[in-house]
Formats: structure tokens, C-alpha cells, sequence
């Protein structure tokens, strides 16, 4: 794995992949170091495909105790307690992808991912983070961004039916074939924070209705010290009011965030294992994207709603990185 070359058991493993993308695409997966915190049944799906596309290690951040609760969508859970019994969930979880490709370094890093120094996020290619606070993001992403290696970030929540994806390549560059040429193309990109703060009448009117929402219920969930995801339907009259408000100060209107679409978000907390495979495959699809620097990258948020079956791409970018 540390050598230039692939090792002939790699060329073997990884034939049919490397007649789709390469040689030198396979070489940069198998040199590359994805870390990963907020374990989810959309993260486990993300973990199980890169894993199986042969990245060189997969480091796995979650100390939360494995409960009933969280084998609804992650399918590296078992129903035996005995099992689990003791673990966490990102120790069983690591056992687990072990399994899909023994030549992927899998293995599990104790403790709070943001109470970590930027030394410690040198050794990565990218880091994911699943479902966390609106705090945390911010945090995360700003470190990625200050590290003298380029550290991609990418965050990702799916809440009842729906799921969004949020990418940072800061500056990226990646091959485009054009007719019988293949040109460089080049991105900037916003950090979180910087995205976010875009004002919203700035953004077309056809923008994703789940953007507006997914920062309503973040920030209430940050106003009201909720954990991401500790929200019911008892809360919806609060969220209500804070919309109302946000829509007020933005200068948008109401209508662009439907009261059901936040209805469904504050009651659906326990993710749907077929669109945790779409937004974790999609995922998986972007993180290999940008180790191999073939094929167009997402720029920078991607939505997923079942009840209309549409992948939306938005770019939410300050002006000077649109």
C-alpha cells in the first residue's frame, strides 16, 4: 500500500474498477485516508462503498454506546446483543467493513473529533461527518481549511425521507474530457460558514425548498441546545415561529419552506435504510471523484427528498466563488 505501484493482489482485487477509472485513479484510492465521525446508516453505507473501491484506510469516530435504537438503518449492527453488548458503535462497525475488503486499513480513533488539534487531521484526505450541530460543521470545516495540505470536507444528514450533502474542495482542479481533448477544470469553493450566510433572496427562486428548511430546524436545534436530530413533532410551533422570522430577516417568502417539509424533518428521526443507500452511494461517488480527479464534482450542496424522487444539485457560493 505505501509503495508507488499497486501490488499485483491489488491489480487483481481491483480489476474491473481500474478498466472504468484507471490505474492511476486506483493508485490515488489505495494512497488515500478518509476519516469519518457521526455514525449513521447513511455514513455505513458511504464507509461500505469507499471500502469496497479500495481507499488505503478508513478511520471510524463515534464512543456512543451500540443501542436498539441504532440498528434501524445501520446494517453493520446485528440483533444479538450479545454482539454488541459493550461496544460502540463505531468499534462494531469497524468490524464490520473489515469484512468487505481485508486490503482497507479500518480502525477506530476515541474521542471528540473537534477537541482534536489540526495536526491530527494532516494524515487525511478527507474528512466526513455525519449528522452533528451546526457548531461542529463550522469547526471542522474551518480546520480542514487551515491545514497546509488540502483536507476535503464533507457533511452529511438524513432526516425521515429526505437527505442533503454539503462539499468543500476549497481549490480544486480535476480532469474534463471535451470531445477528443481532455482540459483541467478548476472550482472554488465556499466554506460552510461562508455558504450559509449567503442571504437568501440572493438564490434562485427555484432553489431547493429543503436547503431553507434543513437551516431552520439546524438552527433552532442550535438556538434551543438540542442535539442534531433531538427533535419531535411536539417542537413544530416553535419552529413555525422561528421560520417566520428567518423568512422575515431573509426578505423571502414563506412559501419557499413548506410547514409540512418541516414537519416531516422535526418527526422523522429515525433514517430510511433506501435513502440512506442513495445519499451514502452518492457520497461514496463524491469522495472517489475527488481522490481520483476524474468526473464533475458536486458544488457544494446536494439534496434528496423521496416524495418527489429528485437528486438536486444547488451551488450556494459566495459571489467571488460562484
Amino acid at each position: 500500500m505505501d509503495g508507488e505501484e499497486l501490488t499485483e493482489q491489488e491489480t487483481a482485487l481491483y480489476d474491473r474498477q481500474i478498466r472504468v477509472w484507471g490505474v492511476d485513479a486506483q493508485r490515488r484510492l489505495s494512497k488515500s485516508h478518509i476519516l469519518v465521525t457521526g455514525i449513521s446508516g447513511t455514513i455505513v453505507e458511504f464507509c461500505k462503498n469507499i471500502v469496497l473501491a479500495g481507499v488505503g484506510s478508513v478511520t471510524l469516530m463515534d464512543d456512543r454506546m451500540v443501542t436498539e435504537e441504532s440498528m434501524w438503518a445501520n446494517f453493520l449492527i446485528t440483533p444479538d446483543e450479545n454482539m454488541w453488548n459493550n461496544k460502540s458503535v463505531a468499534e462494531i462497525c469497524c468490524d464490520g467493513l473489515r469484512e468487505f475488503n481485508p486490503m482497507v486499513h479500518v480502525s477506530v480513533e476515541k474521542g471528540n473529533l473537534s477537541s482534536f488539534d489540526g495536526e491530527f487531521y494532516d494524515k487525511f484526505s478527507a474528512v466526513v461527518v455525519g449528522r452533528c450541530s451546526l457548531a461542529t460543521k463550522k469547526k471542522i470545516n474551518e480546520i480542514c481549511r487551515k491545514r497546509p495540505n488540502r483536507i476535503a470536507f464533507y457533511s452529511v444528514d438524513c432526516r425521515d425521507s429526505c437527505g442533503e450533502i454539503f462539499v468543500d474542495l476549497q481549490n480544486y482542479s480535476y480532469a474534463q474530457k471535451k470531445l477528443e481533448e481532455t482540459v483541467e477544470c478548476r472550482l472554488q469553493y465556499s466554506s460552510f460558514e461562508e455558504a450559509i450566510a449567503v442571504p437568501w433572496k440572493s438564490l434562485p427562486r427555484r432553489a431547493s425548498k429543503l436547503y431553507f428548511a434543513m437551516r431552520v430546524i439546524e438552527k433552532y436545534e442550535q438556538d434551543e441546545g438540542r442535539t442534531p436530530g433531538e427533535t419531535s413533532i411536539a417542537d413544530l410551533p416553535n419552529v413555525l415561529k422561528l421560520k417566520k422570522l428567518l423568512c422575515e430577516e431573509q426578505s423571502v417568502n414563506e412559501s419557499q419552506i413548506p410547514d409540512g417539509l418541516l414537519e416531516r424533518l422535526l418527526a422523522g428521526n429515525i433514517e430510511h435504510p433506501p435513502v440512506c443507500a442513495i445519499i451514502g452511494g452518492i457520497l461514496g461517488q463524491e469522495v472517489i471523484k475527488m481522490i481520483s480527479g476524474k468526473g464533475d464534482p458536486i458544488k457544494n450542496f446536494f439534496f434528496y427528498d423521496v416524495m418527489d424522487g429528485k437528486g438536486i444539485i444547488e451551488d450556494v457560493s459566495t459571489p467571488e466563488q460562484s
